[in-house]
């Protein structure tokens, strides 16, 4: 069993395709061409060359070593793993069968390969930092071999996904060998590495209701006046929040703070809906570590004017946003320190 990391796009603009259709595909723009009928790696080069005759050969060369493999080594009980833009997951498939052309498209989705998606999206923290680091290549598609990647995710697969082992707070990623062929490179997404990182540490740091103290934190520092109820039973909301110095202003929120690590389900979220009622209030605020499951999202249009959700990604946007008013003691138990790094997209 081989393991490959694929992206849908870089802002994750093909997810919910890829997802709702069952299905990965390579993206590469004008790429109408049926790749199975292609004797070797030199064919692909000259049709890639001739749909960008602007691009540099090694920028070409980087586009065979990750066409090629998708349509010529991969195989029918192979895991995929597909990382999220929209929350700090990883999907996980395997799959299904042999490679598709779709002549039709349309572009770019001309090439694809059936794939069944296993359970829910499971968040990034269940992996060690060091296979993080490993997905984290800035490539659209490659095999995963660094690490013992392949036996560590099938064994994960064995113990229904549950985190990996307990590791270190910090852990310093793996130095990246270059590999040929069709495995990963040394080019890694940096801002996501940080991006795990500091997960990890909230994750060590603020357990179980300490979670709620965090929020409670980053609410405060948006303006908020915050009521957090302590440990035990909560009678539905974990912190009830208001604007201004006193917190009779609008909006009121009530917030629900989960830190468990399995996605949270529809009849949860809709008892805070409930909640929002029996306090007074005008909206409310899910936070759950471990994200949501697939149908949350979909089912709560009805709710968009009352209801919002965060999963790690929002909890993180809005931990940056706010970290320098945040209270001494929260920013001593969780240091940061914002860097300035260049961005350099491929062969610039």
């Amino acid at each position: 069993m081989a393991v490959w990391l694929v992206r849908a796009g870089s802002h994750g603009e093909y997810e919910q395709k890829f997802i709702q259709e069952n299905r990965v595909y390579v993206t590469w723009d004008e790429l109408d061409v049926d790749l199975s009928k292609l004797e070797d790696r030199a064919e692909l080069t000259d049709a890639l060359n001739a749909r960008n005759p602007d691009s540099k050969p090694k920028r070409i060369l980087n586009w065979v070593s990750q066409i090629w493999p998708f349509v010529n080594n991969m195989q029918a009980g192979d895991l995929v793993v597909l990382p999220l833009k929209t929350q700090r997951a990883l999907q996980i498939g395997e799959i299904t069968g042999g490679y598709h052309f779709e002549p039709d498209g349309p572009d770019p989705y001309f090439h694809w390969r059936p794939v069944r998606w296993i359970g829910e999206a499971i968040p990034r923290s269940h992996f060690g930092q060091d296979l993080l680091h490993t997905f984290g290549a800035f490539l659209t598609l490659c095999r995963v071999q660094r690490n013992n990647a392949e036996a560590r995710i099938e064994a994960m697969r064995a113990n229904d996904w549950k985190p990996e082992t307990m590791r270190s707070v910090i852990r310093s990623p793996t130095p990246a060998v270059a590999a040929s062929g069709d495995s990963e490179t040394d080019d890694t997404d940096v801002e996501e590495l940080a991006g795990d990182q500091i997960a990890q540490l909230i994750n060590a740091r603020f357990k179980g209701h300490q979670l709620a103290r965090l929020v409670d934190g980053i609410l405060q520092a948006q303006g908020y006046t915050t009521y957090r109820s302590p440990e035990g039973a909560d009678g539905g909301v974990d912190i009830l929040a208001g604007a201004g110095p006193l917190g009779f202003g609008s909006p009121r929120l009530c917030v629900e703070v989960k830190s468990e690590s399995t996605p949270i389900d529809r009849p949860t979220v809709d008892k805070l809906i409930g909640a929002v009622t029996k306090f007074g209030a005008q909206e409310g605020l899910f936070v759950s570590w471990s994200g949501f499951k697939s149908n949350v999202q979909k089912e709560l249009a009805s709710s968009f004017f009352r209801m919002r959700l965060w999963s790690q990604k929002e909890l993180l946007e809005a931990l940056f946003a706010v970290y320098d008013r945040l209270d001494e003691e929260l920013k001593a138990e969780l240091p940061l320190k914002r860097i300035w790094a260049v961005a350099v997209k491929d062969d610039e």
